[in-house]
């Protein structure tokens, strides 16, 4: 029996886990610019400013960089908003009023970037620390513009000691000026306690990613009264990221995202059709029959991949197939 044989050109469009394929293909810059104009001309000339969400990825950006002989810092995408708020939401008179521990220390240091909230030290001076850290904590009752100081001894974090405050008290303490600061010093016995200003973790990539890889290196970044700080890869701190105030010049890497691998296999299909009349030549054939197909990878959890008729050189993909002869044995 006489029987139709198709060839049918598979392509699989394959894709690769985030272990053993690198999203972003770097791109060093050496030209001098600010933050803002490093993330023009990246938008501009390629996809947007260095997106880094793995390991694999800062080797390849250091890779990329040393290879241009830049042994220094460069602009990444990743950039912070710095939006101070008090506890209480108190946004009147006096809300700005900061006393940062400048003699001790330069303050607030955003340490290995990872202190949002604020304590204050037994010589008056605030510092920005890391929120997990339990101190001693001030509350305030009465009401916002005429408070009274409460310090609690008891150890808690900045979280702890804020709903101990409003369930207890008022809220943490605000502190509006030099007077009311003065208070707090003399409260404060111990190193450190707890007041009620703080800030969210608003740090994000330029390009709106939700990565949330991080490589920080453990080191000061001088946020001082900057609303807006801006990130580095320091190549002489084995690619550790920090913050730098925006204006600063730097060279800078951008990143483009390149095409994903693809693999071709051509399978063979031989297929007998019911109706000996159907032309399996027909476009129209052709087309169901790959329909058919792709459905049937989708209900078999295949996906990324497309299939595609592949002619012969007389422009058809079936084929009769003839008849196989045995080979003659004598005796």
């Amino acid at each position: 029996m006489m029987m139709e044989r198709i060839l049918l050109g598979v392509l699989y469009l394959s894709g690769c886990n985030i272990s053993s394929c690198l999203l972003h293909q770097y791109h060093y810059v050496a030209d001098l610019k600010t933050w803002n104009e490093a993330q023009i001309y990246c938008r501009e000339t390629y996809t947007d400013l260095a997106t880094i969400e793995n390991n694999e990825e800062i080797n390849q950006l250091i890779n990329t960089v040393s290879s241009f002989g830049r042994s220094s810092k460069v602009w990444i995408g990743l950039y912070t908003i710095i939006d101070w708020r008090w506890s209480d939401g108190y946004r009147g008179g006096g809300a700005e009023y900061r006393n940062w521990d400048n003699y001790n220390d330069n303050e607030p240091d955003f340490y290995s970037a990872n202190q949002f909230c604020v304590s204050v030290g037994n010589d008056g001076g605030w510092w920005d620390d890391g929120c997990s850290r339990e101190y001693p904590f001030i509350c305030y009752r009465g009401t916002q513009l005429d408070p009274e100081f409460v310090v609690l001894n008891e150890r808690m974090n900045w979280s702890r000691a804020q709903r101990y405050c409003r369930e207890n008290f008022i809220d943490l303490a605000t502190v509006r000026n030099a007077a009311e600061s003065q208070k707090l010093q003399n409260l404060v016995l111990s190193n450190w306690a707890w007041i009620g200003l703080f800030r969210d973790p608003n740090i994000y990539w330029s390009d709106g990613s939700g990565s949330s890889f991080r490589y920080w290196g453990n080191n000061e970044n001088l946020i001082d009264s900057m609303s807006v700080a801006c990130g580095v890869a320091a190549l002489d701190n084995s690619g550790r990221w920090k913050f730098l105030p925006c204006e600063t010049r730097l060279p800078f890497v951008c990143y483009s995202v390149p095409p994903p691998p693809v693999m071709r296999q051509v399978v063979k299909l031989r297929m007998k059709p019911q109706d000996s009349s159907v032309d399996l030549n027909d476009p129209a054939v052709k087309a169901d029959i790959l329909k058919k197909l792709q459905d049937r990878l989708k209900e078999k959890g295949v996906s990324g991949v497309t299939l595609k008729w592949r002619e012969q050189p007389d422009g058809r993909v079936f084929h009769k197939e003839g008849k196989r002869r045995r080979k003659k044995t004598e005796l």
